[in-house]
């Protein structure tokens, strides 16, 4: 399918305004908006939740629902303007010259329809392909974006894929008619970090083979950097910064820019001697913007009398006719100067030993069925013999991809599970085979776990107070009702929210706030270990910098041991002292987080850490991109579990990878790796992740 040559911008974005209006009001999302996108080139959306970047996304696509309106400047595709298109025209379009990849597969596949049925409806609607024509268009499509046996994949239903080859055929659907625009709306959101580096590195390499300008959406300054030419950072409504990577990353001129950098956890942080500053404030709600420039109330170089009057355009920075910057003082400010505010903090002491577990396995037995072949049972061995230990006041980490057993041993410790074989020891008393309704309030109290979605784990018909004074109740915590209501506002205090917000409901607070009820109410009973799955997450980089180190304050004042569970390798480089590495059920290395972090290391840690987007432009990384699925826990592969993605099998001699589960060996005091790798092999490893000087 040949396109029409076109040599101007893909996408002209000329001072927009989206606003949407309800019967009390117009909220503007978005204001006096400019973008271009040139053929071929990539460019990155940048911002926090609600920050407008996905009404863009939707203004673009024409697809802004009832409420929604273009009040202001235009939006050209290929030199036409979109908003004076017709129904007609605008069909012809999408799906065609413009695709879209939404942040959740499955709400762009239809679970009724095979894959392969799905695919061909784009090219035989939008370019009048025959059906022979289109399925041979959809196997060369399921080809490129690298899914194994693509025939048998055209043949399969939407849920008999994982959610990374659902990914992968949302870009292949994105990609049939060969479009000129794609736009890609926080694609990798919902994966893990291996399976995020495949999907980028394909998208990549696809925008170069298509020609495919790309609007990459995303809250990953990481992930920009490694896609995207350009970058355009979004503030409440509106762009206040727009340059190169280069330009925005190394020279940055907005306020909000250098925020949200001092915000994440890049290598050289640390928990105690340079923590990350979180953005002091919230975010403004679209109808309670100030006057002035929207980051005024939270930004240190705020002058009153100027930075609150009018409207603010976009000044262009001098020397550079594409670095622009929404901010009147971007001359005056030093930008190179240090930040103030971080305050070094005193290393809490690690004590003796709370939690043990030697030997712990969790199998689970599947009944027989049609889906499993018929055999009398199968058994998922979702953890194999786990063995570690958790100190007072110490963080361990514990990291691995979905499907790892992370999640079943958090669900064993809480009691949820009981353990197949093995012992769990909590100050000295064995737990693994005491469910948790058997578990004494002492017990429950101490073993406590603050989950990934706040939205869901708080009830949305109770008040806030009510919801921690409950957890009092239940853990027996103070003598009267007037007891437990000081002790619930001391709980708001530590977690640092207003004492007036124990009257508001879950609705009326943002991911961040509730985040924080949730760590009030795991904290209330003064809990000795505290299971944190995920729990910065589903927060905007701004709200993880507060919330994470919201947890590292309490641990340090209540001497409490976090297990912190994760697939970021950047927030746990900075807060965990261990770090526990899974694959597959088994431990494949623990070690001081130094000792992980540095070679030698297992070849899956040696993966991870090259998987991770790190938002520096001086940070070089090896480039290591898994090959293959996770294998299943119910049909593991033998020996050992990793052998069949493992880059460096060919280095052990014979078949040993593939016939015995490799020992765990100790390679120093305390850092203990499973693998048949020799020591010179583990002594030719090089850094994953190397910083340039400067």
């Amino acid at each position: 399918m040949v396109k029409d040559a076109y040599d101007g911008p893909i996408l002209e974005i000329d001072k927009l305004s989206i606003s949407f209006f309800t019967r009390l009001r117009e909220i503007p999302a978005v204001m006096d908006f400019s973008l271009s996108v040139q053929p071929g080139e990539a460019v990155g959306l940048v911002g926090e939740s609600g920050c407008g970047k996905s009404t863009v996304a939707l203004g673009v696509m024409q697809d802004l629902g009832v409420n929604g309106r273009v009040v202001g400047g235009s939006i050209k595709f290929k030199g036409q303007d979109l908003g004076t298109m017709s129904q007609k025209e605008l069909r012809r379009i999408r799906g065609s010259d413009i695709a879209m990849i939404y942040q959740e597969p499955m709400a762009s596949l239809n679970p009724a329809m095979k894959i392969g049925r799905q695919l061909m409806e784009v090219p035989m609607i939008h370019a009048g392909m025959s059906e022979k024509e289109a399925r041979a268009r959809a196997l060369q499509v399921v080809t490129d974006v690298k899914l194994p046996d693509p025939k048998r994949i055209l043949d399969a239903y939407p849920h008999q894929l994982s959610g990374g080859q659902q990914q992968r055929i949302v870009i292949a659907m994105a990609l049939m008619s060969e479009p000129s625009l794609l736009i890609l709306d926080e694609p990798t959101t919902a994966l893990d970090v291996t399976v995020e580096a495949a999907v980028v590195e394909l998208v990549k390499d696809l925008g170069k083979k298509y020609g495919t300008s790309m609007l990459f959406i995303s809250h990953n300054l990481g992930l920009v950097l490694e896609t995207c030419d350009r970058i355009c950072v979004m503030y409440s409504g509106e762009a206040v910064e727009r340059g190169s990577i280069e330009d925005v990353f190394d020279e940055m001129q907005h306020p909000y820019t250098q925020a949200l950098f001092r915000s994440i956890p890049l290598p050289g942080a640390d928990k105690n001697t340079r923590p990350l500053i979180a953005i002091p404030g919230n975010f403004p709600l679209p109808h309670e913007r100030p006057q002035g420039c929207n980051f005024g109330p939270r930004c240190d170089y705020f002058q009153a009398g100027r930075c609150d009057q009018g409207d603010i355009p976009m000044f262009p920075v001098p020397g550079d006719d594409v670095h622009n910057t929404r901010c009147l003082r971007f001359q005056e400010i030093d930008w190179q100067a240090p930040p103030l505010q971080a305050e070094v903090k005193e290393k809490g002491e690690v004590g003796n030993v709370v939690l043990r577990m030697d030997n712990l396995k969790k199998y689970y037995e599947v009944a027989a069925n049609a889906l499993f072949g018929g055999v009398a049972t199968r058994v998922v061995k979702a953890n194999e013999t786990l063995s570690f230990e958790a100190r007072e006041s110490e963080t361990l980490a514990i990291v691995g991809e979905s499907g790892c057993g992370k999640s079943t041993f958090a669900k064993v410790l809480m009691g949820l599970e009981t353990a197949t074989e093995g012992t769990i020891t909590l100050d000295g008393h064995d737990i693994q085979d005491t469910p948790i309704e058997k578990r004494d309030t002492q017990t429950v109290a101490d073993v406590q776990m603050v989950f990934q979605n706040p939205f869901d784990t708080l009830n949305p018909s109770m008040t806030v107070g009510r919801q921690i004074i409950r957890a009092l109740e239940i853990f027996k915590i103070g003598k009267t009702a007037a007891d437990r209501r000081q002790r619930m506002l001391e709980l708001l205090d530590l977690v640092k929210l207003p004492r007036e917000f124990a009257d508001r409901m879950p609705r009326q607070l943002s991911g961040g706030q509730k985040q924080r009820v949730g760590i009030a109410r795991a904290f209330a009973g003064d809990a000795r270990i505290v299971v944190a799955d995920e729990p910065v997450s589903a927060l905007d980089v701004s709200v993880q910098a507060a919330v994470t180190d919201l947890l590292m304050e309490i641990q340090r004042e209540q001497k409490t041991t976090l297990l912190f569970i994760s697939h970021d390798l950047s927030i746990v480089r900075y807060l965990a002292d261990r770090v526990m590495v899974m694959y597959l059920g088994h431990v494949v290395e623990l070690g001081t987080t130094e000792q992980v972090f540095a070679p030698p290391y297992h070849p899956y840690t040696e993966a991870l850490l090259s998987a991770v987007p790190i938002a520096d432009t001086k940070v070089k990384k090896k480039h290591i991109v898994l090959e293959g699925e996770i294998p299943s826990a119910m049909n593991p592969p033998s020996g050992c579990p990793f052998q069949t993605r493992c880059g460096w099998k060919a280095q052990v001699p014979g078949n040993l990878c593939e016939t015995e589960v490799p020992p765990l060996r100790d390679l120093a005091s305390g850092h203990q790796v499973k693998c048949h790798l020799s020591a010179e092999r583990f002594a030719e490893m090089e850094p994953v992740i190397q910083i340039a000087a400067e």
